[in-house]
């Protein structure tokens, strides 16, 4: 097995250095994006088909089975954290990623909430809130070197099967989605997040799920495309932190654009 301790590791050699190492055996990045998006489309379809496949505890080793079963076919890491602490830069405001270290602090937070929260009794506007928060911890934690959006929906679907609501992802333009999450991470040198601007998305793809005899197994979202909120693009080098980061622009929305409501315990 390849040891990914390294940022270089996670790619090929020059001059395929642009490259993530794969199980295909590609090295053209925007043609491995389309593969791996295909091969984890599929992958996804086994999870909605089958709940079963992976066991619901909705802490970091779910998360981490998720990644795996997505990403088994394209990555040799897939499931594993990633070694190396990064830079998500080129966005709005620019902001560092959270330490490899905190990975499981902020994953064991988001099971705490799902565990506190009583689904079935939420209402749209309190499943909201709750999911938000859910969701904003796990956007923070960042596992892995790549496919964090995709695993984390899986997982956020999940845990919507606890409640009246799925959750359709295509109800959310990519550009809504992308900064609704950037603006829910914490502020610089601060480690709460901030999950005001994901919660009236959440309410919005939240859906009424379709009654069915097979508890956890929604016909209407069987029917969707699991790439509805996946946005193929080149996996990217990124930047290892230690690089500047760029100037925040935008402030956060100001009070009054969402708010955290019932079932959410802090």
């Amino acid at each position: 097995m390849t040891k990914f301790d390294t940022w270089e590791s996670y790619f090929y050699p020059p001059p395929d250095h642009a490259t993530m190492r794969n199980l295909l055996g590609e090295r053209d990045p925007a043609v491995l994006a389309q593969k791996e998006y295909g091969r984890t489309a599929w992958r996804q379809r086994e999870l909605n088909a089958d709940p079963s496949l992976i066991s619901h505890t909705y802490d970091a080793e779910h998360l981490r089975a998720i990644h795996r079963h997505l990403f088994q076919d394209v990555y040799e890491w897939a499931g594993e954290y990633r070694t190396q602490n990064m830079l998500k830069s080129g966005t709005m405001r620019g902001f560092a990623d959270v330490n490899t270290g905190e990975i499981d602090s902020y994953l064991a937070y988001a099971k705490r909430l799902v565990q506190q929260t009583d689904w079935g009794g939420l209402d749209r506007a309190q499943f909201g809130a709750a999911a938000a928060t859910v969701f904003a911890h796990v956007n923070q934690a960042h596992p892995f070197r790549e496919g964090n959006g995709r695993s984390s929906k899986v997982f956020m679907e999940h845990v919507a099967q606890q409640s009246r609501f799925t959750l359709d992802y295509a109800r959310v333009s990519p550009q809504e989605w992308n900064q609704a999450s950037e603006f829910s991470r914490p502020d610089i040198g601060r480690y709460d997040v901030v999950p005001d601007s994901l919660v009236p998305v959440f309410r919005h793809i939240a859906v009424e799920r379709t009654s069915t005899p097979t508890p956890g197994i929604d016909p209407a979202a069987l029917a969707r495309s699991p790439l509805s909120a996946s946005y193929p693009k080149a996996p990217g080098r990124g930047a290892p932190t230690g690089q500047q980061s760029p100037p925040r622009g935008p402030a956060r929305p100001g009070p009054g654009y969402g708010t955290s409501g019932p079932g959410i315990g802090r």
